[in-house]
């Protein structure tokens, strides 16, 4: 071996150690914060669940949210675009942002607005992953990889997926680019945060999928049609997000007007439909439609999470927009399971799996959460349906500030932001 090749390979080796440990300080805290986190969304949804007339309380609720930010200087948040932002030109995520958004998610979920909780895990991740690499004195060419490993870490411990965490982290700011150069740290502390949030007793999202048809020529004719369909749900849910939202803002330029108005909107709805269906996370919808084949619901389902989501958002609730996607497509798949010949819960794993790829861009993030969450049993399935799904979701997507590099039809660099 010549001296050149060692030389390289000694400066390597300080280079892998470093984001090793790295990786690991941020899987621990960010784990341990994202754990927190994620018990006190169940603490607070089964509050609100024992006690049904909370969702009362959301206008007061909002309003509270919006005097929250604003006495912490945060009168124009910009949540999870300011981290992908961050990410892509190096600027810095202030701190704050964390308990920001953990504490107005909490108070969302408690009132019964309608949103997830992946945006706290990318925002609480790139914030903390840039606080800690900042006590630790990297330099500022480090920062897209400090911010990326936090975000991999938070959305592991919260989802349990922590290759789909990995993938995420690394694909989601510009479509087309994968930034290899965080591989190493992503993935320690996205298995590290995953272990940390085992041990703290956060609950996971695995859902395996038991009856599995071999895969067909008709099936994979009957999965391609459907994924199609699962995009324009995808496409659907982008633009109700964005036309609402600025709807919202142009109609009620006062914030505190704003979320009172939103939040008098999702009780109305929420009387108007008889339960609570639609309101928090939604979670155990999700968990029927893939656990339980007999489980049915309104095929208009999914549109009331959209319509629900995007008025819970625009108003200045804190929350994400991915659980309601997987919402809106185990719910789509399952009322539409018998047009395609598809077992009730495959067909929501798919659906979920497709909405998911198709708001995000991201499709090896995508196939990755589908495997972890559903098992590998149906892998062939999932291939075609994402494949199908990315490219026919076109050039939208439910965060602003996501870059789309590459055009999904051939390699002509378009660079644009995702509409």
């Amino acid at each position: 071996m010549s001296s050149e090749y060692l030389m390289h390979l000694w400066k390597d080796l300080k280079s892998g150690l470093k984001w090793i440990c790295f990786g690991l300080i941020c899987g621990a805290v960010i784990g341990t914060v994202s754990a927190v986190f994620a018990n006190l969304i169940v603490l607070v949804t089964g509050i609100r669940t024992t006690h049904g007339w909370l969702i009362f309380l959301l206008p007061l609720a909002g309003l509270g949210v919006i005097f929250y930010y604003h006495i912490l200087g945060a009168d124009r948040p910009r949540g999870t675009n300011l981290v992908l932002d961050s990410i892509r030109n190096n600027e810095s995520v202030p701190v704050k942002m964390a308990p920001l958004i953990i504490v107005s998610t909490v108070i969302t979920h408690l009132f019964g607005g309608s949103v997830g909780r992946e945006g706290a895990a990318l925002q609480v991740g790139g914030s903390l992953g840039y606080g800690i690499g900042h006590l630790l004195h990297f330099h500022k060419e480090d920062r897209r990889r400090m911010i990326m490993c936090g975000m991999a870490a938070s959305f592991s411990a919260l989802f349990g997926t922590p290759l789909a965490a990995t993938m995420l982290a690394m694909e989601i700011t510009t479509v087309g680019i994968m930034y290899h150069s965080a591989l190493l740290p992503c993935v320690v502390a996205s298995l590290t945060a995953h272990f940390v949030a085992e041990a703290l007793g956060a609950s996971e999202m695995s859902m395996i999928v038991e009856s599995v048809p071999e895969f067909t020529p008709m099936h994979f004719l009957m999965t391609a049609v459907f994924a199609i369909c699962c995009a324009m749900v995808s496409v659907l849910f982008c633009v109700t997000m964005h036309k609402v939202k600025h709807q919202m803002a142009d109609r009620f330029k006062n914030p505190y007007i704003r979320v009172l108005i939103s939040g008098i909107l999702v009780v109305i709805m929420t009387m108007l439909v008889g339960d609570q269906t639609y309101n928090g996370t939604g979670s155990a919808i999700i968990s029927a439609c893939i656990r339980d084949s007999s489980f049915h619901i309104a095929p208009y389902g999914f549109l009331l999470k959209i319509l629900f989501t995007a008025v819970t958002l625009s108003g200045g609730y804190q929350g994400g927009e991915i659980v309601p996607s997987l919402f809106i497509g185990a719910t789509f798949g399952n009322a539409c399971a018998h047009i395609f010949g598809l077992d009730p819960a495959l067909a929501a794993a798919i659906g979920m799996t497709c909405v998911f790829c198709g708001v995000t861009n991201c499709p090896i993030a995508s196939l990755m959460i589908a495997f972890e969450m559903f098992g590998f049993n149906a892998a062939p399935f999932f291939m075609a349906a994402v494949a199908m799904t990315y490219l026919f979701s076109g050039n939208y997507g439910i965060y602003a500030s996501q870059k789309i590099h590459f055009s999904k039809f051939d390699p002509a660099v378009i660079d644009e932001n995702t509409h």
